[in-house]
């Protein structure tokens, strides 16, 4: 059973009035910058259970009256179509998708922010896209000798050769749809025009991980560090905060490293009351106070890393991912004192595959009990688990059959010999396609599709890589996969 170990209700309620307290302490005008995602924080919600997913977003639901959002994108990253891995979508996709969902809820977007161009193809493309939506956007072309030359950077021809983004509230959200898209660039330019302008205005930094006021090794804080591996993110005590307080607190390197140039920056742009001592001082971050049970967030946290390291390993086999981050996961692992094998769903199907000598996978259910499924001739190992799960979530017999060759076999042969694919068996996405199309004859059918929601938050591990259909489903359903890095077949193209 997955116990919950955070409050999400005081969390909001401690985030929201910290909040307020900088808005005040910026005499008129705060840029937040907004670390994470604001939609679909998987990660949180993960290491943190009970941790709402959509936590941030409501809670500037809260704060809508006072808030406008600015969203950030690289043009290269929208160049080099950067995707979402947790969505499979590219970046300024995303962008498009966060728009719409917040402006949905009555949350006024102002406008985005493509920063570093350099006339970019993709990001002339993406910015008259924005313009036919009516969408308010603006391009800010790398600074040179930043972020170090700071007379230069606090310059008309640094900064000031920026357009300025103009804003109505006092808080003003800086967010975007991955790290490394400019987001403290764009604070620190808007600060200085509104400064420049006479109007007073501050910058803070909304960031859920590292979490500063939990101990440095804690499961939590390793599980940040094997999720950013790939960017060489190492959490560290603040040192300027241990000087000037004599308290330990934990940060990351990239923020501990950038404070010298960032605290000069503002102290030369900003006419706010803020006098920050330490990169910690600059966060806005209360999640170690809602953690009520640790023992419940640190096995979270454990599982997390294990995830991360099958993720990890599967895209280095695909040339996603470099050695060193699985190398480095290995280590956070050992400080653990965790294997793959501390993973309940990993050891059941490799054990299945052993069995049956065929790819398997398998299912742990939201009551603790593991179903396993194996390939067959008609559908993959993890179309056989959905439906082996489901139907142990619905109370269906293991021996009653849902879908029977005579539904499936004209789908494989339309998928093979009409539409042209290569795969010689149903992915999952066919397989729940046929099982609500059998709910028209079939009752057992309909009751099984009941059991689908109820997956939301599993794990799962299948013995081979994932194929696109069967990894895009398993996603929309909410599962938590892993894989081993192994190629379900010979073909180059996967």
């Amino acid at each position: 059973m997955r116990k919950i170990g955070f409050d999400n209700e005081l969390y909001i309620k401690k985030q929201k009035e910290h909040i307020l307290e900088r808005i005040e302490g910026a005499n008129g005008k705060l840029y937040l910058e907004f670390g994470g995602k604001l939609f679909d924080d998987y990660h949180a919600s993960r290491v943190l259970p009970g941790f709402d997913v959509n936590a941030k977003i409501k809670l500037l639901r809260e704060l809508k009256d006072q808030a406008e959002i600015i969203f950030v994108i690289s043009a290269g990253d929208i160049e080099k179509t950067k995707m979402r891995a947790d969505l499979g979508i590219t970046y300024d996709e995303d962008v498009l998708r966060l728009i719409d969902n917040i402006t949905k809820l009555g949350i006024e977007v102002n406008s985005v922010v493509i920063t570093r161009y350099a006339g970019q193809v993709a990001a002339d493309a993406f910015s008259a896209k924005l313009n036919q939506h009516g969408i308010k956007n603006y391009f800010h072309k790398s600074i040179e000798g930043y972020p170090t030359d700071i007379d230069h950077i606090c310059s008309e021809k640094g900064f000031g050769a920026n357009p300025y983004v103009e804003t109505t509230k006092p808080l003003v959200v800086v967010t975007a749809p991955g790290p490394g898209s400019g987001k403290l660039a764009t604070c620190l330019s808007q600060v200085y025009h509104e400064t420049q302008r006479g109007i007073p205005a501050g910058y803070a930094k909304f960031e859920t991980f590292p979490i500063w006021n939990i101990p440095l090794n804690h499961p939590v804080n390793l599980a940040y560090e094997a999720a950013t591996a790939d960017l060489d993110d190492v959490n560290m005590i603040d040192p300027y905060h241990l000087e000037a307080y004599g308290e330990t607190t934990v940060n990351y390197n990239r923020d501990v490293e950038a404070f010298p140039v960032v605290k000069s920056t503002l102290a030369e742009i900003s006419n706010s009351n803020f006098d920050y001592k330490s990169p910690t001082d600059m966060g806005v971050n209360m999640a170690g106070y809602a953690i009520f049970d640790d023992e419940a967030v640190s096995y979270a946290s454990k599982q997390e890393v294990i995830r991360r390291f099958f993720a990890t390993k599967c895209g280095y086999r695909q040339g996603k991912e470099k050695k060193s981050a699985v190398d480095k996961i290995k280590l956070i692992m050992k400080k653990l004192d965790i294997t793959p094998d501390d993973r309940p769903v990993v050891v059941a199907a490799l054990n299945k595959e052993k069995e049956v000598n065929l790819p398997a996978a398998a299912i742990e259910l939201p009551d603790g009990t593991i179903v396993t499924g194996k390939a067959s001739e008609l559908m993959s190992a993890s179309s056989s688990v959905v439906l082996n799960a489901i139907k142990a979530i619905t109370n269906i017999d293991d021996d009653l059959t849902l879908l029977t060759p005579i539904i499936l076999e004209p789908i494989l042969d339309m998928k093979t010999n009409i539409l042209g694919s290569r795969s010689t068996k149903l992915d999952l996405g066919d397989v729940l396609t046929a099982l609500s199309v059998s709910g028209a004859t079939n009752s057992l059918a309909i009751k099984a599709m009941t059991g689908l929601e109820k997956l939301r938050d599993c794990d799962f591990h299948s013995t081979q890589m994932l194929q696109a259909g069967d990894e895009r489903v398993l996603r929309e359903l909410g599962l938590r996969a892993t894989s081993e890095p192994i190629y379900p077949s010979t073909d180059l193209f996967f």
